[in-house]
């Protein structure tokens, strides 16, 4: 179920979301809930270059393996 929230913005912010959501041809609203997503998105997962530093990191695969397998084996201690 859709819920409405109060937004107070100053002058020159809605002036640049009305514009931007005139230009994308979109609702205002609509576009303020896009850019939420879109920086919630950003929040929560790392891009694919972060990943690929993740990916290539030796040292940081070896430490989280030995932690997957001290979890499955219920050992240290979790907080």
């Amino acid at each position: 179920m859709s819920k409405t929230v109060t937004l107070r913005l100053k002058e020159e912010i809605y002036e640049r979301f009305r514009t931007l959501a005139e230009r994308e041809n979109r609702h205002l609203s609509n576009l303020i809930e896009t850019l939420a997503l879109r920086s919630l998105e950003n929040e929560q997962f790392v891009d694919e270059f972060e990943m690929e530093e993740i990916r290539n990191n030796v040292d940081l695969n070896k430490s989280l393996k030995r932690g997957v397998k001290d979890a499955q084996s219920g050992r240290g201690r979790f907080i």
